[in-house]
Order: C-alpha cells, then sequence, then structure tokens
C-alpha cells in the first residue's frame, strides 16, 4: 500500500468509511513496512503523522470528557440520597422511593430505592426532598 493511498482517506471511498482505531491501525502498518531510506513521499508522511496525532488528541479529549460526565452524574446522584425520586425504570415501569445509594454500572450513574428498586439517573422525572 502506498502513503498516497492513507492521504485521500478523508474524501470517501473505503478509507473515509474507517473508524479512527481502524485508521490508526492501517497508518501503523504502514508506517512499519516502509523502507526508511525509500520513503514514498515524505510530504504525504508528515501529514498521515499529524493525522495521527490529531486522531490522538481527539481521542484523549473524549476520554477526559466521558470521565468528566461519569463524575458529574455520581454527584448530581449522590445529591439525591435521602430524597424521594419518581420515574421509569428500563423496561418503562413507573418506580418510586427514597433513594438510599448509588452505584455505577456500564458508565451509568444507577439509583437504588428502598423499595428495592433501581433507576438510571437518565430516566428521574420527579425528585421530592422529604419534610422533617
Amino acid at each position: 500500500m502506498s502513503v498516497g493511498a492513507i492521504s485521500g482517506s478523508n474524501s470517501g471511498g473505503a478509507f473515509g468509511s474507517m473508524s479512527s482505531d481502524d485508521f490508526i491501525k492501517v497508518l501503523t502498518a504502514e508506517l512499519a513496512n516502509q523502507d526508511p531510506l525509500d520513503p514514498q513521499d515524505s510530504g504525504a508522511l508528515l501529514e498521515q503523522l499529524s493525522s495521527l496525532r490529531n486522531i490522538e488528541s481527539q481521542l484523549s479529549l473524549q476520554q477526559q470528557l466521558e470521565s468528566l460526565v461519569m463524575q458529574n452524574q455520581v454527584a448530581a446522584a449522590g445529591g439525591m440520597i435521602g430524597k424521594e425520586v419518581e420515574g421509569l425504570d428500563d423496561q418503562n415501569n413507573a418506580v418510586s422511593g427514597l433513594v438510599t445509594a448509588i452505584r455505577v454500572e456500564d458508565g451509568k450513574a444507577i439509583l437504588e430505592l428502598d423499595s428495592g428498586k433501581a433507576i438510571n439517573i437518565d430516566r428521574v422525572s420527579r425528585i421530592t426532598e422529604l419534610q422533617a
């Protein structure tokens, strides 16, 4: 595979539909198999390395944002402990109860209720402060 084949990856075709992980694998394989003493096109190689760095930066940023969203969900869910909530469970059944604990499952904050039910924080429709 020539270096020029990758440089056209943004213009569509087979390379245009590749995921960033696939692109990195192809680029890494191409760089590993290229003769360093007889490169195909140094401009294209630099462009590819720049693309690789951009992809790595975007992946890192995405992971950091996902972590930040999770921290925000856990903080919000923690603030609901001791409050009465209503909403829908995963089977779209109405559930309600006092939030007794939270847990993280599959990247989502789940509220555990005193009724023995659980509800995803995204599916809460009402939060009520208990009167003392």
